[in-house]
């Protein structure tokens, strides 16, 4: 049985169209005449697909049932990422391609959540922020400050942020990964 559109909210999964989308942004509307609807940019948990449409009650959607079960990531080869469930130990094996916008954030033993759906490994929920040293940048001077300006760092991972000036090699940072920020040195 299906959801109202009108109970759909950010941060939600949902299925549609048999798969699994998480809800980033809806915009519910009630015209005059005529029935609500409600726009919506979902995102596929298996491809990374983004998606516009608009939601009618008609649409067959229905909350999705999402398992998280926390991993911790291994290594990689070339094809594929390895994580160990934290609760089972087993190895769980993950094509590049299913992860590929968090790939340049995974270090080795970061702590992390699986999303599963119907047992199925979906995709990936990141912390929010990581601790990660910095491998390359500009060397920084005495005098440089918090308030005059930034420039671009290396991490561990070969992600690339801005940091303060004052920030050398070797410095352990904080990072947003969502906002991609640099948040403080640690």
């Amino acid at each position: 049985m299906g959801i109202s559109v009108g109970s759909i909210r950010p941060s939600m999964v949902i299925i549609y169209d048999d798969k699994p989308y998480a809800v980033f942004e809806c915009n519910h509307v009630k015209l005059a005449r005529g029935p609500a609807f409600c726009k919506v940019k979902l995102k596929c948990l298996k491809s990374s697909q983004i998606l516009d449409c608009t939601l009618r009650d008609s649409d067959n959607v229905r909350e999705a049932e999402i398992e998280e079960r926390k991993l911790q990531y291994s290594y990689n080869d070339a094809n594929n990422y390895h994580f160990m469930d934290l609760e089972t130990y087993e190895e769980l094996i993950c094509n590049k391609s299913a992860i590929e916008d968090k790939a340049e954030w995974l270090k080795e033993n970061l702590e992390i959540t699986g999303l599963f759906y119907n047992n199925e490994f979906v995709n990936l929920k990141m912390p929010v922020t990581v601790v990660y040293k910095i491998i390359e940048t500009e060397p920084g001077f005495k005098g440089d400050s918090v308030k005059s300006g930034t420039k671009p760092a290396t991490l561990e991972t070969g992600a690339i942020v801005q940091v303060p000036l004052f920030i050398s090699v070797g410095d352990l940072v904080k990072v947003d990964i969502q906002d991609r920020q640099y948040l403080s040195r640690v």
